[in-house]
């Protein structure tokens, strides 16, 4: 018997949808051996993290998920399709639970109540303490920045063999800070504090993998803190493949009753 539940429907799914995806970019990579290179400023690491996007069309393959709210633990995995931009889902064995997440929605139904969740992102946006979409969802996936780094000036320093990026400008509500391995580029940490409401959400990149000439995670450490609660989620990416063809069967079955997320 399958031992999947979701006592808390939209906790854990949430944390599914917050690793999903990114825009492709046709730039000239940057190659690099790996090693910190003292002599880079904060703007060229920058350029080099966007010139390094993944480029590809669609992305499918497997999620293991490991959940733990310190009370709670789960584990279980799920089929995983995207289409840049377009869609994003999930299914997990059997289709006991699915979920779609479009440009302006997000969708999941559970078999085992006969439940279902179809809405907009503003109950993730609410969960998060910042304004979520579905591009934030995606550059997550693939190890890049939550928001466009190019937009603000950062302080560039040298922390635990990464590039660590912080803002020249402190905000008043949040507070950002960026690491950026230095191999193919990509985040190795990010973390998104409200030190105010005692909220820490953080992305540890723990290491990536090569499919092809592009660098995609191969685990995910999620670390969710509000106050005196903590969720954790490890997610592992197995048999990943760049550019297939895709479809999304997805469909709410009649008769199930509607989450209303207060």
């Amino acid at each position: 018997m399958i031992q999947f539940r979701l006592y808390t429907y939209y906790k854990t799914l949430i944390y599914c949808f917050l690793v999903l995806f990114v825009l492709s970019c046709k730039s000239t990579k940057v190659i690099s051996d790996g090693s910190v290179d003292n002599r880079l400023s904060a703007k060229s690491v920058v350029k080099a993290h966007y010139q390094n996007n993944l480029n590809f069309k669609t992305l499918t393959g497997k999620v293991k998920i490991d959940y733990s709210d310190g009370e709670d633990e789960q584990s279980f995995s799920v089929s995983l399709r995207m289409e840049r931009d377009k869609g994003i889902w999930l299914s997990a064995p059997l289709g006991i639970v699915k979920a779609y997440i479009t440009p302006d929605r997000v969708s999941f139904y559970n078999k085992l109540d006969n439940e279902y969740f179809d809405g907009d992102f503003s109950y993730l946006s609410q969960l998060l303490g910042t304004d979520v979409d579905f591009s934030i969802l995606q550059n997550m996936l693939v190890g890049q920045a939550l928001f466009d780094l190019r937009e603000e000036k950062y302080d560039l320093s040298i922390a635990d063999e990464t590039y660590r990026l912080t803002p020249r400008t402190a905000g008043t509500l949040f507070k950002t800070l960026f690491q950026i391995e230095p191999k193919n580029f990509k985040m190795a940490v990010q973390q998104i504090a409200q030190p105010l409401k005692k909220r820490l959400l953080e992305i540890k990149y723990q290491n990536y993998q090569s499919i092809g000439r592009e660098a995609i995670p191969n685990e995910i450490l999620i670390l969710a803190i509000e106050e005196n609660t903590e969720n954790r989620i490890l997610l592992e990416y197995r048999n990943m493949e760049l550019n297939r063809e895709v479809n999304f069967p997805y469909k709410i079955p009649k008769g199930f009753k509607e989450i209303v997320l207060e």
